[in-house]
């Protein structure tokens, strides 16, 4: 690979975000597509669920977006929601048309129902939506020749003129680490695309592939961003509990078709919590299988869509079927062992509707961003709806911004002459290990100051070790991704502090109530140290 590279665009991230903002883009310019693993490696791929739109006659965009208001807990911004529900359906029909199978029931479009939503709304192929939507769009990005992709590249920093002491702030670029290779090199760009993921990854239990690790997060406030409401961290109810599984999902769909949450004795219980019972948004139902989990000190809890039709389990759950199957669980049979895991980052980069960060060039879509739609909780199946609207936002307004012959300030190699190969990279696993176990113990379903406060104080003497080590060895995928997760949990951290009251996905036993009026949590990397560009 060329030390320096320049293209009109430069995609950090491979989902379904990313890519549909390459394939809109790609009659107009050249384009780099950055991914840290293969195609197939983010969460994109793992999302089973579905697409939230309307697309039945009985449901209407204010339903959608009053479900989804709901659940934010009155802190989703209003106008972004509208404008995401609002064109639900034409996002629906442009990945109809680049053809992804979408499931079909008597010809028509089969409509599922999960917790949080007020009518049948979610579309969906079997239980494996993402795999479906992203194959489709990998498939598309590769036949695209102004499009470039970049497997096993993962982003270091972004270049910017204020970090090179230029005039103005502006984004032109970044460094990229070629993994398979070690080296490191410069992409330039007249545009640059925060597509990264959330920061899931920061918790010992996550339903999220291993690359969920902030690193847009990280990067846009190393370089002066806003970000805002990262204490809100979506746990999913229903990760299968299995030594084997590792971070396998139990889609939201199984309760939607009826699955029943049960204690180990077989009694059901979310009816004692919430009126909606199985069907209540996430939060809720996260924090009433941890009540019970803690209550009875049980290792997990069990979710039964047994009493269904066998053909109707295999032929809406096939994934969740010969997964279960493979580890010794019949779920026609026998109900499938739980537990709730760190799911989707609701907070973000600061961005707006069409995905501009505070710095000129820098733009964030996807889970990276806050844009003001999930407010203090996400709607389930949202998430790969924000993908699609956002990225179509975003490729307009980049349009409007393409010059012809844009010329790039010049911009110096990575320097690594003061740096030596590690030969202690177990401080790395040690340190990754010890970040995750007291996220999950300090700053997971339920909070108290003095858990905060302890996670704060290991945070800020991790992030010194990081940065100690990180000045004087070589980088790697791992030391880059502990870097980003140490950073973005701190930024969870303050602001988990700075919210005094239980909304949403914050839950603090020392502020049980709800505050009057609802405000997001901002913060800004005032007086920020730049770092020199190595």
């Amino acid at each position: 690979m060329k030390l320096q590279q320049e293209f009109d665009i430069l995609v950090i991230g491979s989902g379904a975000a990313g890519l549909t903002l390459a394939l809109k883009l790609a009659p107009f310019a050249r384009i780099a597509v950055l991914s840290k693993g293969q195609l197939t490696s983010g969460s994109t791929w793992l999302a089973q669920g579905g697409v939230a739109a309307v697309m039945d006659s009985l449901d209407v965009a204010q339903n959608h977006a009053a479900d989804t208001l709901n659940a934010g807990s009155n802190l989703s911004h209003s106008d972004a929601v509208n404008f995401t529900v609002e064109q639900g359906r034409a996002s629906i029909d442009w990945l109809i048309e680049q053809g992804v199978p979408f499931s079909k029931e008597n010809g028509q479009l089969h409509l599922t129902k999960e917790g949080g939503h007020s009518h049948r709304r979610i579309i969906h192929a079997a239980d494996s939506t993402g795999k479906a939507i992203l194959n489709t769009l990998i498939d598309k990005v590769r036949n695209e020749p102004s499009i470039t992709l970049f497997e096993h590249c993962m982003a270091i920093d972004l270049i910017t003129t204020q970090k090179m002491g230029l005039a103005g702030d502006k984004c032109v670029g970044a460094y990229v680490l070629d993994i398979n290779t070690g080296s490191i090199n410069v992409f330039k760009a007249q545009q640059t695309i925060l597509a990264t993921g959330g920061a899931s990854k920061t918790y010992l239990y996550t339903s999220n592939s291993d690359g969920a690790s902030g690193d847009g997060i990280a990067m846009a406030w190393r370089s002066g961003c806003r970000v805002a409401n990262l204490e809100f961290n979506q746990f999913h109810p229903t990760c299968l509990y299995h030594p084997q599984a590792k971070s396998f999902l139990i889609s939201e769909a199984v309760r939607g078709e009826g699955g029943k949450l049960l204690l180990p004795d077989g009694s059901a219980f979310m009816h004692k919590f919430d009126q909606r019972a199985e069907l209540a948004p996430r939060d809720i139902v996260a924090r009433a299988i941890d009540h019970e989990m803690k209550r009875l000190g049980a290792d997990c809890l069990y979710l039964d869509i047994s009493h269904r039709d066998d053909d109707f389990i295999k032929s809406h759950f096939p994934t969740i079927h010969q997964r279960c199957k493979e580890l010794g669980i019949d779920i026609c049979k026998q109900p499938i062992p739980i537990v709730p895991a760190a799911h989707y980052t609701c907070g973000g980069v600061i961005s707006d509707i069409n995905g501009n960060t505070d710095i000129n060039g820098l733009y964030a879509i996807g889970e990276t961003a806050f844009t003001g739609l999930h407010g203090a909780n996400r709607l389930a199946s949202n998430s790969l709806l924000e993908c699609i609207v956002f990225a179509s936002a975003c490729a307009k307004d980049i349009c409007a911004k393409l010059e012809d012959n844009c010329e790039f300030p010049e911009i110096a190699n990575w320097d690594e002459s003061q740096v030596t190969d590690s030969d202690e990279d177990v401080i790395i696993a040690h340190n990754w290990d010890e970040l995750r176990r007291f996220m999950w113990d300090y700053v997971g379903i339920v909070r108290t100051n003095k858990r905060l406060q302890r996670a704060k104080h290991r945070s800020d003497l991790l992030q010194g070790e990081i940065a100690e080590y990180y000045s004087n060895y070589k980088i790697s995928r791992d030391l880059l991704e502990l870097r980003n997760l140490a950073l973005v949990s701190e930024l969870i951290i303050r602001s988990a502090m700075l919210r005094k009251e239980s909304r949403g996905l914050h839950f603090t036993l020392d502020y049980p109530e709800l505050n009057l009026q609802a405000k997001d949590t901002i913060l800004t990397p005032i007086n920020y140290s730049w770092p020199a560009i190595r």
